[in-house]
């Protein structure tokens, strides 16, 4: 495997650094931009020129991950070219599914064949109901094929969102790439690093991702109660407050955050689905405890991917959420610094800030929709004899 990225900044690609392509084998392009840039700039046009035949995805941001460092309203770009690896891409706008749910599973049907060792999902952020994505992915996958991804982003104005799959991008777009063959190695982790605070309390009444009762009383004025002096600033100061969330009957969880209030049906709209009966309890940030989670994602996934004994994989995907964004602020480089010292100057980094995080829970199991995590994603390519070697490393 070969990889390289480039950086498309002020009109022109600039910081191009990485692997000598070939010209042989799959090669797969990914693009990360500010939605300002992806609406006005031809950046298609231009990587389709740069990379014909190639597949071709890109998704709007909420901030680009180039290297060890966070831009904004730029293009961050990394191109894979495999030896041995297929590649498949499949696509679907959510307006001509039945729903987000029918729409995953439609997705993974059309890559699910013979040989298939892994998925890249990237999805629009408006119109499509990740949890229900995922939930659809995974009722034909079962967890058998380790998918992770992310959902594209707007900034901090939460209005629409661009994907793109062989295509210019555009809103209501779900991409899909399968990795087939024996010789593709996987890593991936996700990690939060949020302090839990406060009593366990349960969800009494929600549909999908709309909360509207905690313990039986308006869940909106119980968090506002929660929020002090941030409840005037709803529903931006949410982002400090994510809930952590716990199913029935069940020891694992995710974390979500409010994207939205509706004040007319008194409920909070999250980017997730908030289960009726689920247990709940308010999160709060801590500067150093996410900047150190995005290094022990980073030593998860590195340390724990079988056969890597002493070279460093080619590429690592950085999914973070918007929310770990915007409450770091000036202190957002760290964040990927860390990620960078852990797998040093042969690693290419990219990615960028979203709407949602993608990945299983734990090793070989389902993947899942999440928020306010590091999402990490590592690609290498090696003949193997006994199949994919993968593994995964994920907690809250």
């Amino acid at each position: 495997m070969r990889a390289a990225q480039k950086l498309y900044k002020n009109g022109s690609y600039d910081n191009q650094h990485g692997d000598e392509l070939t010209g042989n084998g799959a090669v797969l392009v990914l693009a990360f931009g500010g939605k300002g840039v992806l609406e006005t700039d031809s950046i298609y046009s231009q990587l389709k020129a740069d990379h014909p035949g190639a597949e071709i995805v890109i998704c709007s941001t909420s901030g680009e991950i180039f290297d060890d460092a966070v831009y904004d309203d730029t293009a961050s770009v990394v191109i894979m070219e495999f030896e041995k690896t297929q590649l498949r891409s499949a696509k679907i706008n959510i307006n001509s599914a039945l729903n987000s749910f029918e729409a995953g599973k439609v997705l993974f049907e059309r890559l699910n064949s013979k040989g298939l060792a892994y998925v890249l999902l990237l999805s629009d952020g408006g119109s499509v109901n990740g949890s229900e994505l995922v939930r659809g992915i995974e009722c034909v996958n079962q967890g058998k094929v380790p998918v992770t991804g992310g959902i594209a982003g707007d900034g901090d104005k939460f209005k629409y969102t661009l994907v793109g799959c062989n295509e210019e991008p555009a809103r209501g777009n779900i991409a899909a790439i399968g990795f087939y063959g024996d010789s593709l190695k996987i890593g991936h982790g996700s990690l939060g690093g949020w302090e839990i605070f406060g009593p366990e309390k349960r969800v009494t009444r929600s549909v999908s991702n709309r909360l509207y009762e905690i313990d039986n009383k308006s869940a909106l004025e119980v968090y506002k109660q929660y929020l002090g002096k941030y409840a005037d600033e709803l529903p931006g100061s949410a982002l400090l407050f994510p809930l952590y969330i716990r199913a029935d009957g069940s020891e694992s969880s995710v974390v979500r955050s409010i994207l939205s209030i509706d004040h007319d049906a008194q409920c909070m709209v999250f980017a997730g689905d908030i289960p009726q009966g689920a247990h709940i309890q308010f999160m709060k940030a801590n500067f150093d405890k996410l900047i150190n989670a995005a290094k022990c994602a980073a030593d998860n996934t590195l340390n724990r991917i079988p056969g890597k004994i002493s070279a460093k994989p080619k590429l690592a995907l950085l999914i973070s959420c918007v929310g770990r964004k915007l409450i770091l602020g000036n202190r957002i480089d760290e964040e990927v610094e860390t990620v960078k010292e852990v797998f040093g100057n042969d690693t290419l980094l990219s990615g960028f800030y979203s709407y949602g995080e993608i990945s299983p829970i734990n090793y070989n199991t389902k993947c899942k929709l999440h928020n306010q995590t590091m999402t990490i994603t590592t690609f290498d390519e090696e003949p193997i004899a006994d199949g994919l070697s993968q593994i995964t490393a994920t907690a809250t």
